[in-house]
């Protein structure tokens, strides 16, 4: 991985994962800690708020580690571990009944576990982080299956009522797309995001096999969680003075570990020569 790039991905790490732990910290104790504890029978255990700090400790602890990596490569690795272990406590707990809607068939429509889900781009980076010596192409899947997952997922929700209800508010803040509700209505508006989701992850698949759609499929892919950033701005509920960020807050910054993704994915795939056909009609590595 380019230097520029590895340097770009721990920075946008660091990030995310400091104003996630100082606003838990400051937050106190909330239900998204407390539905993780509950499934893992602990909440009786200790305090909620000592849960709530610990949590904060964690990710506060990702964020020095992801910045010193930035020039101490040997760190790296140990920021990897902890990346996993982050992630790997609230993605056990998507087997709990209370991420999902049951009123809507339960799996796989999702509620609580919007959030949840998008660990698995932290495991990811985990697993990279460590594994320095995967093959291109397995650091290209790895990289990438996170971010195919929440855009077919959440993409393929934009479809139902509910989802298109759901994001509404966000949408309407938004100068890149609240004008889509002056010509299509809240589900057809829906709809067209969805589908923008479902041609992104077309295009990431494709772009392994014709590596000349690597650009547009990184910049429409990317382009999904660069507007989701700027709903931290635009959406009043998203910040809050007291606390850095609200809930809601929390569920949009963890879009930058997609592009933490999007960043290996590009490093491992853009080096590879493109797939070519030999005089015989078959594909080769050229």
């Amino acid at each position: 991985m380019k230097p520029l790039h590895m340097t770009t991905a721990l920075l946008l790490l660091a990030i995310s994962t400091a104003l996630l732990g100082f606003s838990i910290l400051l937050l106190g104790p909330h239900k998204h800690i407390a539905l993780t504890t509950d499934f893992y029978l602990i909440s009786d255990l200790l305090p909620a708020k000592i849960f709530n700090l610990f949590a904060a400790l964690v990710f506060i602890a990702n964020a020095v580690l992801a910045f010193l990596s930035i020039k101490q490569s040997n760190l790296r690795p140990i920021l990897g571990y902890l990346l996993i272990a982050t992630s790997l406590v609230p993605l056990g707990s998507l087997l709990s009944e209370s991420m999902w809607i049951a009123s809507m068939g339960g799996f796989p429509v999702i509620g609580s576990g919007q959030g949840v889900i998008k660990y698995f781009a932290l495991l990811a980076i985990g697993i990279l982080l460590i594994k320095r010596t995967l093959s291109p192409l397995l650091s290209v899947w790895v990289s990438i299956i996170p971010v195919l997952l929440v855009l077919l997922w959440i993409g393929g929700m934009k479809f139902t009522l509910f989802e298109a209800q759901g994001i509404e508010a966000l949408v309407k803040s938004s100068p890149f797309m609240g004008w889509l509700y002056n010509f299509f209505t809240i589900q057809t508006t829906s709809n067209i995001i969805g589908v923008y989701d479902l041609i992104a992850v077309a295009l990431l698949i494709l772009a392994i096999y014709y590596r000349k759609l690597i650009y547009p499929a990184v910049l429409m892919s990317g382009m999904v969680f660069v507007v989701t950033q700027s709903f931290l701005v635009t959406f009043s509920a998203s910040l809050s003075s007291e606390t850095l960020l609200s809930t809601t807050g929390h569920f949009l910054i963890k879009d930058l570990w997609f592009l933490v993704c999007l960043c290996f994915y590009y490093s491992a795939l853009k080096p590879l020569a493109p797939i070519a056909a030999s005089p015989k009609g078959m594909t080769d590595e050229t």
